[in-house]
């Protein structure tokens, strides 16, 4: 009897073998990693803006005449990104061609206005990121060819570069490895710049401020 009950166990271990030995291994899934937002990135922008111009006439009588500004802009951008965790950090440069402008008539009928011809700045960007949603804050140096006109008879009009500052933040979304579209808001305030000119125009300082949104492409390199 003992003799069978050991014949029967090592019977069975035998048969146990190939049933082991046929069970596949099993693979733990592996979290697929997220995108990496650290690159080099060129691309486009397009968007519209919107703001007032201030102006205070300096000589004579001196007065303060506001046009209202806005109008469409489309540019271009790079920008260099480093991520670190969730935490992403980097530099943005812009440059876009305006029709952002304005004109009003002054209380002694004289029209004036201001026209955005170009603006641009150099930004520091932070942001933070969810795979391939990066939500960020940007500021930093903005700058403008800004023209200032008047009509009294003859008409007028000079344009300068005018420095000052800029602050928003955006959302960007990458499409791919490569493409990433977004959106952004800004706010620019482009200083003041003094402007002396011949009669019958009048000598003035000029302050612009402008609100503006976008939409921008990008590629990632």
């Amino acid at each position: 009897m003992r003799r069978l009950m050991v014949a029967s166990a090592g019977f069975l271990a035998v048969l146990a073998v190939p049933a082991f030995a046929a069970d596949p291994t099993v693979d733990v899934p592996m979290t697929a990693p997220g995108f990496d937002w650290t690159g080099y990135y060129a691309g486009l922008q397009a968007g519209y803006g919107w703001g007032q111009s201030d102006i205070s006439v300096t000589e004579g009588a001196p007065f303060s005449i506001s046009p209202d500004i806005d109008g469409g802009f489309v540019g271009g951008h790079v920008a260099g990104l480093w991520q670190f965790d969730q935490a992403v950090l980097g530099a943005e440069a812009e440059l876009n061609y305006s029709s952002v402008g304005g004109t009003t008539v002054s209380a002694l009928g004289s029209p004036f206005g201001t026209d955005i011809k170009w603006f641009g700045s150099v930004n520091a960007k932070a942001g933070y990121a969810m795979d391939r949603l990066l939500v960020y804050g940007i500021g930093g140096v903005a700058f403008a060819g800004i023209e200032t006109s008047q009509v009294a008879g003859p008409a007028f009009a000079s344009t300068r570069t005018n420095v000052g500052w800029t602050v928003g933040a955006g959302v960007d979304y990458a499409l791919t490895d490569k493409f990433v579209v977004g959106a952004q808001y800004r706010y620019y305030d482009f200083g003041s710049e003094h402007y002396e000119v011949a009669e019958p125009f009048n000598d003035r300082d000029q302050n612009v401020k402008l609100n503006a949104v976008g939409i921008n492409l990008s590629y990632k390199f």
